[in-house]
């Protein structure tokens, strides 16, 4: 086994984990669930079946990834997060069949508490808000907070909030690296 586990974890068979991946109390992993390497699963984390988690995911206590969602390499799901896979549910009614796709991409961060209605992908580097209730997609690098969530702002790929001057262009003040802003879209370089 080249991944640790803690003895009240529930790991079904048939799903994949990658090595060096530490996965913590009572959290449940699903047949047919795919997580990275290096991945830390927190407490109490239900992550179900079709589920795809890259390298370096860090998924906090609390969280339940249903299926449909998919998380690229160095994600970062905060406490008790939510995601949801079915637009519509009603008990009695089954839409097991209508589950929607949501992507988080490389980098994203999705605060504590923060809700992410299903069908909306999360673009590269984007920063959720806590408490957030996300109902659209989210641009890459994007600031998004609030219930609905709007976009308030550009992050760095180091989680720095950019400050654009007239030209467009902005410096993470930690990793020194240069952005730019044009037609409402930020890219990494001058």
């Amino acid at each position: 086994m080249s991944y640790t586990a803690h003895p009240t974890a529930v790991i079904d068979e048939g799903c994949t984990i990658g090595e060096g991946t530490r996965i913590w109390h009572f959290s449940h992993i699903m047949p047919g669930c795919t997580i990275g390497e290096g991945c830390n699963i927190g407490q109490n984390v239900v992550v179900s079946p079709q589920v795809v988690l890259g390298n370096n995911v860090k998924v906090q206590n609390n969280v339940s990834i249903y299926t449909g969602v998919q998380c690229e390499d160095d994600v970062f799901l905060g406490p008790s997060m939510v995601f949801t896979n079915v637009i519509n549910p009603r008990s009695a009614v089954a839409r097991k069949d209508q589950y929607l796709r949501t992507l988080v991409k490389k980098g994203a961060t999705i605060g504590a508490n923060a809700t992410i209605v299903c069908g909306h992908d999360i673009g590269r580097f984007a920063f959720i808000g806590a408490g957030s209730v996300v109902t659209k997609e989210v641009p890459d690098y994007a600031l998004v907070m609030g219930n609905p969530a709007r976009q308030t702002g550009w992050m760095s790929e180091y989680g720095h909030k950019l400050e654009f001057d007239a030209n467009g262009s902005a410096t993470c003040p930690e990793s020194t690296q240069r952005y730019s802003l044009k037609n409402g879209k930020v890219t990494m370089g001058s």
